[in-house]
């Protein structure tokens, strides 16, 4: 008797509760796809972080007296094996081209990518005078994919052995009146005296950065020219993953090779550090937001529901019916209410979900599967909530109503 009188309540009032029935789910697929967000921004968030270029730096790990770190060994003190000691061509120790090998052999998933640099001072050779220019030596056809801001005018150079060509900087071309297909001719001085090299000038890099103001060629070229042979002075690397993730790859290489100093590039680590719990806060906000204004609406539809119902009400109570029972049909129906909400609004909240990745990072957000059990019981919950005008029913007076007041 009790699932007949729900049905026949359910089939009786309809409209009411299609009503209801819409509210809860569009609050539902809304909920599911702010959650699966939330769910899934800390990782959206880092991947695009990482199209802001490298967001780790390796350097020699230097002692207070500017000299590179020491092992002790037997009693000996020696070089670490990947650091390299300063000599007179450069003012600072450098990294040994051999350790790039050993990142490559770390999986893409802790190591996405790594690109050397090393900078060295030249002179104009065609510009009268001692004006200099800082040659950025670096993989040419890897370093672009660190610094997807630079605007290349002309051709990128895409072969690492390529001795001929470079790129300047937008402000060392506008001096010297460069274009790409012009000719820059630098000379490197040492102790062991001058040595010229000619560049033919692939492209003009604008990059509102340090770039500008530099001549970048292949870190082969550079180190032929410097003579500074299987050396770099420091390494960028794109590590992939959350601010934790990032930071625990960062420890484990810290802890292997402790001749080197390995450190979060800070502005790109604070920023992502403090934009996540802003994201999330605002999602948090949203889905309070949300399951309020549910609830309002489920509670608006019950009210007038409810005022519908006293005659059925009356002559339940009439026949015998205890309040306690009527009330839990009336909260079974919105529990039912709200389930059935729940899982439609589920259905919509992945697409929704899915087509907020695509607007907002370009990729598609996961479904996942945990989140339908929050809905649910937050959809019952808030239908719960709305259905509590049902409660006045019990004030009901079966005299009142067969009385036709």
């Amino acid at each position: 008797m009790f699932w007949r009188v729900l049905g026949q309540l359910l089939n009786a009032s309809r409209g009411r509760l299609a009503v209801a029935l819409i509210a809860i789910a569009s609050g539902a697929a809304v909920t599911t796809a702010l959650i699966n967000l939330n769910l899934d921004s800390e990782r959206k968030v880092s991947a695009e972080f990482r199209t802001l270029g490298a967001n780790a730096v390796i350097v020699p790990n230097t002692a207070k007296n500017g000299e590179y770190t020491y092992s002790f060994v037997i009693g000996a003190v020696r070089p670490p094996p990947e650091v390299v000691p300063k000599d007179d061509r450069v003012a600072t120790p450098l990294i040994r081209e051999s350790f790039l090998s050993k990142l490559g052999e770390i999986p893409s998933d802790k190591v996405g990518l790594a690109v050397p640099y090393l900078y060295v001072i030249a002179n104009f050779a065609e510009v009268e005078g001692s004006q200099q220019v800082i040659l950025a030596g670096t993989w040419l056809d890897q370093a672009p994919k660190l610094a997807p801001w630079w605007k290349i005018t002309g051709e990128p150079v895409t072969d690492r052995n390529d001795l001929k060509h470079c790129l300047v900087g937008r402000d060392v071309a506008r001096q010297l009146g460069l274009a790409p297909g012009s000719t820059i001719e630098l000379r490197y001085s040492d102790s062991s005296g001058n040595r010229d090299v000619a560049f033919t000038v692939s492209g003009i890099v604008s990059s509102g950065a340090q770039e500008d103001n530099q001549v970048i060629a292949n870190l082969a070229a550079v180190q032929k020219l410097s003579r500074i042979d299987g050396r770099v002075g420091a390494i960028q690397l794109s590590i992939p993953g959350t601010p934790r993730e990032v930071e625990k790859v960062i420890s484990q290489l810290a802890y292997a090779y402790q001749e080197l100093y390995f450190r979060a590039v800070p502005q790109i680590a604070q920023a992502e550090a403090s934009l996540l719990p802003r994201i999330r806060g605002l999602i948090f906000f949203m889905v309070a937001l949300i399951l309020v204004l549910t609830t309002l609406c489920v509670f608006a539809s019950m009210a007038a529901l409810a005022m519908e119902r006293r005659r059925d009400v009356g002559l339940m109570k009439a026949i015998g019916g205890s309040i306690s029972r009527i009330v839990r049909i009336f909260f079974t129906e919105a529990a039912a209410l709200g389930l059935a909400g729940a899982l439609i609004g589920y259905v919509g909240g992945i697409f929704l979900s899915r087509w907020i990745g695509q607007r907002a990072f370009h990729v598609a957000i996961s479904a996942r599967p945990e989140v339908l059990p929050i809905v649910v019981a937050l959809m019952v919950a808030v239908s719960l909530a709305g259905a509590l005008p049902l409660r006045l029913l019990g004030r009901v007076r079966p005299a009142e109503i067969l009385r036709g007041e």
